[in-house]
């Protein structure tokens, strides 16, 4: 679930176009970094923010706090997108839990998006990216996965030939995520191309970016992801302890 968002394009009218004060937003609250690396300038920080402005990343770390008092089974995943492989994005997104993780704030795992719209993917990249994240001892989840495609006016791909590439990014993919016991889960961003978000995102330039085609017949993308995840090896799951001496459940990290 998204706690808070960025951007005025992902947040409500209602919400943008009211003049809240600091603490009415922090009653309300009970995509933060842009590519730079930067935090963005959002009503939850800035305008008016919710009395933390210019304490770098305070208000991110207020919001897992007051989601883990709610909650203190659930587990907490920092979700973003423009930060699936190495960039300076991804770098203060590792950052950001590199330190909380080391002062104890609650955090369970990162959510990389992994929109792809450029058929040249860095999977080097995203392969070192989700190993220096669950090499922190937090989960990593790829919660959003399409492949766009170029497609014409009516949504034909152009290229026969990319629905090939595309299926080899599905597979390299998922075998990224899964040579790692801490990667723990796939999603993709729906399922067929008759109701994808890509045509309209990219004004009909693009599309035909999922597992199955308008018609639900499946693509090659669907077989080569069930060969991506078929790699994965079996994730042992121990208890761990946390700061508050609750157990929760953390790969390959023994309970004392």
């Amino acid at each position: 679930m998204a706690t808070l968002w960025s951007g005025d394009w992902s947040n409500p009218p209602w919400l943008t176009s009211l003049q809240f004060t600091a603490k009415q937003l922090s009653t309300l609250l009970h995509e933060h970094i842009d590519e730079r690396g930067h935090l963005r300038s959002s009503i939850w920080y800035d305008q008016p923010g919710i009395g933390m402005a210019g304490k770098s990343r305070g208000y991110i770390e207020q919001v897992f706090h007051w989601a883990h008092a709610a909650d203190p089974k659930a587990l907490l995943f920092y979700n973003d997108g423009g930060g699936e492989t190495l960039n300076p994005k991804s770098d203060a997104m590792y950052a950001i839990v590199q330190d909380f993780k080391r002062r104890g704030v609650p955090i369970d795992g990162v959510s990389l998006r992994m929109h792809v719209d450029d058929l040249n993917v860095d999977f080097d990249g995203i392969a070192a990216n989700i190993a220096r994240f669950t090499a922190l001892g937090v989960q990593v989840h790829i919660t959003e996965l399409d492949v766009a495609l170029p497609t014409d006016s009516n949504g034909n791909v152009r290229n026969p030939a990319d629905l090939t590439r595309q299926a080899g990014i599905y597979r390299r993919i998922a075998q990224a995520c899964f040579a790692h016991p801490g990667c723990t889960a796939i999603q993709t961003w729906g399922f067929t191309d008759k109701y994808s978000w890509i045509r309209s995102r990219s004004k009909g330039t693009k599309g035909a970016a999922l597992l199955f085609d308008r018609n639900y017949a499946p693509k090659p993308s669907y077989a080569a992801l069930k060969e991506g995840i078929a790699t994965r090896k079996p994730t042992v799951f121990a208890l761990a302890h946390d700061a508050s001496d609750t157990c929760s459940a953390v790969p390959t990290t023994p309970c004392k």
